[in-house]
């Protein structure tokens, strides 16, 4: 007896879309779509997806009392709790570890993100990443391990470099107990410190040959891109540092006022 072409269709396997043959090729699983972890939290990613979403801003201080004011039928028990687990979520701290500025409930950049808090943030991601690794299989802990103190000292010369601060003053504006972070960001620094100083070396000396970027990067033996990496950085620098000081100058003015 022949099958209808209904009945041998439902018995045929279905082809997996183009998203779970992409995450079986690779072993991996799909990413599971973001479900914000409490009920406040689903309402806020709602009305400020922005800021709440799946991928969250860094929040201005005082944020709470901007809800509040907002959505004055609120439980603020709820809203505290809400916001406690949120900015002790991952993708949070991951926000403020790059050092995003702060935002207001509107989205709008209202302030720097502080070193300090930056610095924070990343720690903490860190030391999330050594649990992670203290929880794995025995075999797999040695690679974890490695892998978490590679991730730290790479983001903490990015931090450094963010920062716009001479690596040595970054190093005093940050404090941690962790002897490891410590040992770590020791180490960066002085990596850091010898980075800068040849950088503004090699801008003193383009600036003095007079010479295009091309050949100002054969006679020193580097690549056109390696040199103009080093020009670009050690110019960004001292435009951080002219930023700073006038930053400073003006407070300074403000506190005489």
């Amino acid at each position: 007896m022949s099958q209808s072409p209904a009945t041998s269709d439902r018995r045929k396997p279905r082809k997996p879309n183009a998203n779970q043959a992409r995450g079986a090729s690779n072993g991996r699983k799909p990413a599971a779509p973001f479900k914000p972890a409490h009920p406040v939290l689903e309402r806020l990613a709602q009305l400020h997806p922005a800021l709440f979403g799946a991928q969250p801003l860094p929040l201005k201080r005082g944020i709470f009392e901007d809800i509040t004011s907002a959505h004055p039928e609120w439980e603020v028990e709820e809203l505290k709790q809400g916001l406690a687990i949120h900015t002790r979520s991952t993708r949070y701290l991951q926000a403020v570890s790059n050092a995003r500025a702060r935002h207001d409930l509107q989205g709008q950049a209202v302030e720097p993100m502080a070193v300090e808090h930056a610095f924070h943030a990343l720690t903490e991601l860190y030391r999330r990443k050594l649990r992670h690794a203290d929880r794995a299989e025995e075999s797999q802990k040695p690679a974890l391990l490695e892998q978490a103190q590679q991730w730290l000292e790479h983001r903490l010369g990015k931090a450094i470099e963010q920062s716009g601060l001479r690596a040595a003053a970054y190093q005093e504006s940050v404090h941690t107990r962790d002897a490891t972070v410590q040992a770590t960001l020791a180490q960066v620094v002085k990596i850091a410190t010898e980075q800068q100083a040849r950088d503004e070396a090699m801008l003193h000396a383009f600036e003095a040959s007079g010479s295009s970027v091309s050949a100002f990067a054969e006679m020193y033996g580097l690549t056109v891109q390696e040199a103009g990496l080093m020009l670009a950085r050690a110019r960004l620098h001292q435009e951080r540092l002219k930023e700073q000081q006038a930053a400073a100058d003006t407070s300074s003015q403000t506190s005489a006022e």
